[in-house]
């Protein structure tokens, strides 16, 4: 028992020796005391960590095309063609999906799904075909014949027009395209004229027009190199009212 008017001393403990608090307005901080017999081990530097810089976000893919199309009300499978690209319309969209609508291509009942990327896919892999353009006819006539030379010469650039060969044709053959002279100069001298226009054989060489026939006997071929030999001498067939 302690002496009276004397305040026991209270002894520390071990840990207690080790550690005062101070205070700072209530808050109380644990500190180490110099000397003390079991000082704290020291922390551990601290180490500054950065953070390795995120590589730029690449820009987002466009949306996918939607694999499939749920019918609304209203609907119809010519209009769910147009609106996904659909190749082959609306048929080629219900050939792809008979199972889901039936046996009534009319009839497509709201909520169910149509399968529309097949199609579409097939539609946008298809190159377009080309519009073939269809040859120009002609009648097996002298009129036919006319014309079609007339086209070949605007291609060519060589002048002439339809009632100047056909004054000229009638004059020379009368519109026969077989017709060949056998009594003028040229026939004696072993060239007789031929065809429509009357072109002996070296005139008809010499001013063929290619794409036409090497038969001088050819209507189309004889009317345009006769055409062609008259614009080189005369200007034009049209200028041609006799003997040429």
């Amino acid at each position: 028992m302690p002496a009276p008017g004397k305040h026991a001393r209270r002894k520390l403990s071990r840990l207690s020796r080790g550690l005062v608090v101070a205070s700072t307005g209530g808050a109380a901080l644990a500190l180490p005391l110099a000397g003390a017999a079991t000082a704290a081990p020291a922390a551990a530097p601290a180490v500054a960590v950065v953070a390795a810089q995120a590589p730029a976000a690449a820009p987002a893919a466009a949306p996918a095309a939607p694999a499939t199309y749920t019918v609304a009300l209203g609907d119809t499978l010519s209009g769910i063609a147009a609106d996904h690209a659909v190749g082959g319309g609306w048929k080629k969209l219900y050939e792809d999906n008979k199972a889901a609508i039936g046996d009534d291509p009319s009839l497509i009942r709201p909520g169910i799904e149509l399968s529309v990327a097949a199609a579409a896919r097939q539609a946008a892999a298809q190159p377009a075909a080309a519009t073939p353009v269809a040859a120009k006819a002609y009648a097996d006539n002298l009129d036919g014949w006319i014309r079609e030379s007339l086209d070949i010469m605007a291609r060519h650039g060589i002048p002439g027009s339809y009632d100047g060969i056909h004054r000229n044709i009638m004059r020379e053959s009368s519109g026969n395209p077989l017709a060949i002279n056998n009594w003028d100069s040229n026939a004696a001298a072993g060239t007789p004229s031929k065809g429509l226009l009357q072109v002996i054989d070296p005139t008809f060489r010499a001013y063929h027009v290619p794409g036409t026939s090497l038969d001088p006997y050819d209507p189309v071929a004889n009317i345009t190199a006769a055409c062609n030999y008259a614009a080189d001498r005369y200007g034009s067939i049209d200028n041609v009212n006799g003997p040429y």
